[in-house]
């Protein structure tokens, strides 16, 4: 079987996108999902999306890590929102169907603003923060990130603290009071990637639930670019949430499955 497959990267995170309306890609071939993704035997990428059809929304986003397993990726549905703009099934705007719910985005000029999932509880311990922001994340301050052993010590907290099912470990610090650098470690891949879309999100929520900041409209620059992050918070929890940044086309191409 020859696959039609697109490549899309959101500030470095990147991803094998492929047009799943015919219902022809094996989904239950998980082995071939972490084959397509390797950087040696592959396309390779961080996961891999199907864009599905919906009985009510514009379309269905379905996400798979590199290792096959599923979960919410916001730089990803940022991608897949400039890929269905780029199939003509939706102009500017759009409200579409993911792992964790229905979303809504827009896109101009490259750039989509994508509508995050509440997040009803930020939760703050001694030396972390976690929440939920469609997949789980763990924030922790660093004073040095650019030394920081992000792989090594990514690894062992996603396994120490959180065991197998693991949460994406990200290491964040403060530039000023509405910027915040961050590198990520994410469960799936099991490696630092340039940018985790999920996870800026949640360190926003956290470095404004843990008082780092007083601003609602965050500049965070990670290793492949720059995200912005904008909220509304009421008594803890947090809405209206927007994660904008580029979404970029880089090439299509065929493989043989």
């Amino acid at each position: 079987m020859i696959l039609d497959f697109y490549k899309y990267q959101g500030t470095g995170n990147d991803f094998i996108i492929v047009d799943n309306r015919t219902k022809t890609f094996p989904k239950n071939n998980i082995a071939l999902i972490s084959k397509l993704c390797d950087r040696h035997f592959g396309i390779g990428a961080d996961g891999v999306m199907l864009l599905e059809t919906h009985e009510t929304a514009d379309f269905r986003m379905i996400y798979y890590n590199a290792d096959g397993t599923q979960t919410m990726c916001g730089n990803g549905a940022r991608c897949i929102v400039a890929f269905a703009k780029y199939l003509g099934i939706i102009d500017s705007k759009t409200n579409f169907m993911a792992h964790d719910g229905e979303h809504y985005a827009e896109i101009s000029d490259g750039i989509v603003s994508l509508h995050m999932i509440d997040v009803d509880e930020v939760k703050v311990n001694n030396h972390y923060v976690f929440a939920d922001t469609g997949t789980q994340h763990h924030v922790q301050m660093v004073n040095d990130l650019t030394d920081y052993p992000v792989y090594e010590q990514g690894k062992k907290i996603r396994y120490d603290v959180y065991g197998v099912p693991g949460s994406n470990v990200n290491f964040v610090q403060q530039i000023d009071n509405k910027t915040f650098r961050v590198r990520t470690y994410e469960k799936g891949v099991e490696d630092e990637t340039l940018a985790c879309g999920t996870g800026v999100t949640a360190v926003a929520l956290a470095m404004h639930a843990t008082k780092k900041t007083t601003e609602n409209n965050l500049t965070l620059p990670v290793e492949g670019g720059t995200l912005s992050v904008s909220f509304n918070e009421h008594n803890g929890s947090y809405s209206n949430i927007y994660l904008s940044g580029p979404a970029t086309f880089v090439f299509k191409g065929q493989i043989s499955i």
